[in-house]
């Protein structure tokens, strides 16, 4: 029997790419490594999702708090994912901390923000910044100094 010139057997190596597209994503960690003045766990996190978009940090998030057993997802930080040219491997960063008062101490408030855990922000606003800076070039000598002094009292009673 003569068979076209494009059509190929169905090979074991078909077989096993089939088998690949529908999995599940896998998660591997390397370069595992525990970090005990940071009070965390600190790992290089693959996620293999051959023919489908990568997970959500938040399935990825809950898959490693699973796999380490730690009770609250909130504790696992996810950033700098990268998906290879082509698909199929994602490669990013993940820390597990021993508790979120560490976490919080340790990590960048945009990555808090991402959990819902930002910390209070001391900063004064624009406006009112520039008009205290403008009073300041404006006062001159002891009247400097006393509102100054002003400036700081009024900073601690708040």
């Amino acid at each position: 029997a003569h068979r076209p010139h494009n059509h190929r057997p169905f090979t074991v190596l078909h077989a096993t790419r089939y088998r690949l597209v529908t999995m599940a994503p896998q998660l591997r960690c390397r370069k595992f490594m525990r970090n005990s003045l940071l009070s965390r766990r600190q790992m290089v996190v693959d996620v293999i999702h051959p023919g489908k978009k990568v997970a959500t940090h938040e399935e990825i998030r809950n898959e490693l708090a699973n796999r380490h057993g730690v009770s609250d997802s909130k504790l696992v930080f996810l950033f700098n994912f990268k998906t290879a040219f082509g698909g199929g491997k994602t490669t990013g960063f993940a820390f597990i901390y021993d508790n979120l008062e560490e976490a919080k101490k340790f990590e960048p408030n945009h990555r808090l923000k991402r959990i819902g855990e930002e910390r209070a922000s001391k900063r004064i606003n624009r406006k009112m910044r520039k008009t205290s800076k403008g009073k300041k070039l404006r006062t001159w000598g002891t009247g400097r100094r006393a509102m100054l002094h002003k400036q700081k009292k009024a900073a601690r009673d708040e």
